[in-house]
């Protein structure tokens, strides 16, 4: 169902294979369309994402819509929406407020891993890319100061604040005084995420289990989609 002018536009893709795209692999070029098969395969009605995954579920809508209509099988799949919440809806580099956070990137001081420890998260923060002057005092100070914006958006984030409550408290101060706030904000809140992991990572065997039982749940709605599908591009008949 998807066409090659829909994935050409694909940002990731774009981005990623840069100026000579006749040379990436065809894995990069058709990922969108296995996350699309991901969402389609449960009939998702809404998908949680950040805004840089908003195109990703058009594309999926693009394909549900055309699949619908080629074989006659209105609402066969619904076109799922986008569920954008939150003031941290794209949490950016902590040393370059213009770049994704991302464990590709290959400084580890740009992104908090869910695996490190507290003084690791508390060092990163600390060592957070800021501008000199302190915190506006209105929302609309931000606009132009990508790193201060970031790091207020994941403080709201983590305190389950607007970015309005969290300029409220902290608006006209430094980033001596804001940093390690959300220093000791982001080790509260990411303590048990790390401790759940570390004991996973410590126990294989329950690994293994969780895998299979989400396996055969996955599976038990998947299946008869998946038959679903069969029978109506006509691959078998029932």
């Amino acid at each position: 169902m998807a066409r090659l002018g829909w994935l050409d536009r694909m940002t990731q893709f774009k981005e990623k294979s840069g100026k000579h795209k006749e040379r990436a692999s065809v894995g990069l070029y058709t990922y969108p369309v296995l996350q699309a098969a991901d969402i389609l395969l449960y009939k998702a009605t809404e998908v949680p994402v950040g805004e840089d995954q908003k195109q990703h579920l058009e594309l999926t809508r693009d394909i549900a819509q055309k699949f619908n209509a080629d074989f006659d099988a209105p609402g066969f799949f619904p076109l799922p929406e986008p569920l954008i919440q939150g003031p941290a809806t794209r949490v950016m580099s902590l040393r370059d407020g213009a770049a994704k956070m991302s464990k590709s990137d290959p400084s580890d001081n740009s992104r908090i891993n869910l695996t490190d420890d507290a003084d690791a998260i508390a060092a990163k923060i600390r060592k957070a890319k800021t501008d000199p002057e302190p915190l506006p005092e209105t929302l609309d100070g931000l606009a132009d100061r990508a790193e201060a914006k970031n790091l207020v958006a994941i403080y709201a984030a983590l305190s389950g604040q607007t970015r309005e409550q969290v300029i409220a408290q902290f608006g006209g101060q430094g980033f001596g005084a804001f940093k390690p706030a959300l220093a000791d904000l982001a080790v509260e809140s990411l303590a048990p995420v790390t401790a759940e992991m570390r004991r996973l990572m410590d126990d294989p065997a329950e690994i293994d289990r969780v895998l299979k039982d989400g396996a055969e749940r996955a599976a038990a709605i998947a299946e008869p989609v998946v038959a679903e599908t069969k029978k109506i591009v006509g691959f078998w008949r029932a």
